[in-house]
């Protein structure tokens, strides 16, 4: 047997053959898609537009404290505002997500909430004042939040953009507190210890007066007299004692009286005596020895006969013994002097071999007040710009977030997508149809075309006998012209019902399509 090959006139007769097994599947996938697009609930949404604006002021004039990026700053309020805390306070003030209370927990209902806000950055191309090269920069950023109930949703909507402008401006002004906070604690801190440095300071230069490296001139200068005044004093020690040394022999040529020489030289004796003493002390090596010998002529006239002896009487040997005593005792004063000029010249001498070592630590501790002074400095002004900061920011002169667009009551469901559910029940129902229909006509095995009999017997075909129907088989297709139109019903319904709500509200389109006929009347 040959097989026939198939035309457009066979398919169309296999299609009108099986056409309930086309229909069938076909409406009943429609059918299906139609319930589940109009049994899914509307979901509405609404958005806000959020701009960032920069700052007013130019940066050059005040710089803000607040210098984290703007896309970290968005993120961490968003994480704030998206806290079990706070979610769960709008969700129980708004009375939302009722249908879930009874079946869910707190954290699984908060986790919902989270799910239906969304946070879209806007991001565009900038010039990078740093650089001076475009970047990209988000400028904006859309919030939005989505459920069942469009005027809940816009509100809700409005609530969470209020939080991220007043958790924003928070947050400006709080790490702009807290920067002031920290710069007036570390000021406080380094104020002690510039008080702590200057007592030292002062202390260090207490100890160390004649030490310190300006005093060093004066005491090469003083070393310098002293020098001098010493070169001057061994001078004079010199033509003392060649003075003393001619009156001590002028003194021993003369008798200071015809009976008592003796008691000549122990009045000069106390005489000399009387003036050291005045000058100095009773351990003095002189003033011993002077001692010493007048206590051996005092002893030496006592043992004589008479016990006494006269006062010198002769005038050259009263005024020579005088000019010795008065030399003696200049002698003494000037070689005080020198000792005293000598310990001054040690101590002089000490101070300019110690100022190296002084003036080193000495700058230590200058340089360790200047870099506590420029970081004294560096800080106030730091809290100088802190404070101006601050006033940019609670004055909202700085960086913010303007809302540009409100949210908007949401007039159209958001999802599902209902046309597009229907198209796709559409296509798998006529998928199904002709699928169904081409599976039954493969497997029939009847023979439905003339041509095929009389190739498979080899005789002629006489005659077609139509097919004879009993009244099941009317009462059956009468069932099925009633399916039929009730399902065809039902679609025109529904694509109506999906005009209405997905595409255009009715009376809007009867008022747009009669003013288009009327134009349409006027130009005919």
């Amino acid at each position: 047997m040959q097989e026939k090959m198939l035309g457009l006139g066979d398919y169309l007769d296999i299609l009108k053959r099986r056409k309930w097994s086309f229909l069938i599947p076909t409406a009943g996938v429609l059918i299906v898609a139609l319930v589940l697009a109009f049994m899914l609930p509307s979901i509405y949404r609404s958005e806000a537009t959020i701009f960032i604006e920069e700052q007013e002021i130019p940066v050059d004039f005040v710089t803000s404290t607040v210098t984290s990026l703007v896309e970290q700053r968005i993120q961490a309020i968003h994480q704030r505002i998206m806290g079990y805390t706070n979610l769960l306070q709008i969700i129980n003030a708004n009375n939302l997500y009722p249908t879930m209370r009874d079946k869910f927990t707190s954290e699984e209902i908060v986790a919902k909430m989270r799910s239906d806000v969304s946070l879209e950055p806007v991001s565009a191309e900038v010039m990078d004042r740093r650089t001076g090269r475009s970047a990209t920069a988000t400028i904006a950023f859309i919030l939005g939040y989505e459920g069942r109930d469009p005027q809940v949703v816009q509100h809700v909507t409005n609530v969470l953009v209020s939080l991220f402008l007043e958790q924003n401006r928070k947050e400006r002004v709080q790490k702009v507190e807290d920067t002031s906070s920290f710069l007036e604690a570390e000021i406080a801190k380094i104020k002690t210890d510039m008080s702590t440095i200057d007592n030292k300071i002062a202390d260090f230069k207490e100890q160390h007066i004649h030490k310190l490296p300006e005093m060093l001139q004066f005491n090469l200068q003083s070393l310098n007299n002293i020098e001098r005044d010493l070169e001057n004093i061994d001078q004079q020690i010199r033509t003392l004692k060649e003075r003393e040394s001619y009156f001590q022999s002028q003194l021993s040529t003369l008798n200071p009286s015809l009976d008592n020489e003796s008691r000549l030289r122990l009045e000069a004796l106390k005489i000399e005596l009387v003036a050291l003493t005045q000058r100095f002390s009773e351990e003095y090596p002189d003033v011993k020895n002077v001692r010493a010998e007048i206590t051996k002529l005092e002893e030496k006239l006592n043992r004589t006969e008479s016990g006494y002896i006269k006062l010198p009487d002769n005038p050259a040997f009263i005024t020579m013994s005088a000019q010795l005593a008065s030399v003696r005792s200049e002698l003494v004063s000037v070689q005080q002097q020198k000792a005293n000029l000598q310990r001054e010249r040690i101590e002089h001498k000490r101070r300019v071999a110690d100022t190296p070592s002084v003036e080193d630590q000495y700058n230590d501790l200058i340089s360790t007040r200047k870099s506590t002074q420029d970081k004294y400095d560096d800080l106030m002004a730091k809290l100088m710009n802190a404070r101006v900061a601050h006033g940019l920011e609670t004055e909202e002169k700085g960086e913010r977030f303007t809302l540009v667009e409100a949210p908007r009551l949401p007039e159209k469901p958001y999802k599902p997508n209902r046309m597009v559910i229907v198209l796709i029940g559409a296509v798998l129902g006529l998928g199904a149809g002709f699928g169904f229909a081409a599976l039954r006509e493969f497997t029939d095995q009847s023979v439905q075309d003339p041509d095929i009999l009389a190739g498979m017997t080899s005789f002629p075909v006489l005659a077609m006998v139509p097919l004879i129907e009993t009244a099941g088989d009317i009462w059956r297709r009468r069932l099925r012209r009633v399916v039929a139109t009730l399902v065809t019903i039902a679609i025109i319904a529904g694509g109506v019902t999906l005009f209405h709500f997905q595409v255009m509200d009715w009376d809007v389109f009867w008022a747009k399509l009669v003013r288009r006929l009327s134009v349409l009347n006027t130009r005919l």
